[in-house]
């Protein structure tokens, strides 16, 4: 599904007009998206978990040529599903 196609359900949903439902799913972004900037969680009680994990520099292989390469330290946003979300998938 893509973002307009998740706007369209939204605001069908919602009884939003498409330009209210877009807006709405803007702001939720932005806001994870800023959450997650400073570090801090967002927890969705029985759906899920957005938080930041920190990966460690490590060792890694240039594919192309063979070459071990360094690979520097990052933060990674993460998702994990909550136990209403998983029951729900599988059915």
């Amino acid at each position: 599904m893509t973002k307009s196609e998740f706007v369209d359900h939204v605001a069908d949903r919602a009884q939003l007009t498409k330009k209210q439902a877009a807006d709405a799913v803007d702001a939720m972004l932005n806001t994870i998206e800023d959450t997650l900037k400073r570090g801090s969680d967002i927890t969705f009680s029985g759906f899920g978990k957005f938080h930041v994990t920190h990966r460690g520099e490590r060792q890694g292989v240039n594919p192309r040529t063979g070459e071990k390469i360094t690979i520097k330290a990052a933060k990674a946003p993460k998702f994990t599903a909550g136990s209403s979300l998983k029951k729900s998938v599988n059915g």
